[in-house]
């Protein structure tokens, strides 16, 4: 299977309650994931933007982190992450990330089912 990326949706959406809005480009849908997640995408945050703190059940999401920096919460413990970084966040985790730099945060979001 491959997807064209000039033929994945790209929205600017608020996120959990986070500041302002992301920018979301899904890479593939339910059916690409093979059963196996629910989210595959390219998420762009700019500065003073956020995800809200959300929580994750029955699923695992990771951020990786492809270009500048963010504040993670992970579980209520801010940590700084940058380019090459990978946060998880499993099964009944609590997680969100700020961009409080002054560039873009980009980062590639997965979430697989448990």
């Amino acid at each position: 299977m491959v997807t064209v990326s000039k033929d994945c949706p790209s929205n600017d959406v608020c996120l959990r309650d986070g500041k302002g809005t992301v920018n979301v480009k899904d890479l593939t849908d339910k059916e690409g994931l093979y059963g196996h997640g629910r989210l595959f995408a390219h998420v762009t945050i700019e500065p003073g933007h956020s995800i809200g703190d959300h929580p994750h059940v029955n699923e695992t999401e990771f951020y990786y982190i492809i270009k500048g920096e963010g504040v993670f919460n992970d579980n209520g413990t801010e940590v700084i992450v940058h380019a090459g970084d990978i946060c998880a966040t499993g099964f009944g985790e609590v997680h969100g990330i700020e961009n409080k730099s002054s560039e873009m945060l980009e980062l590639i979001a997965l979430i697989v089912l448990e």
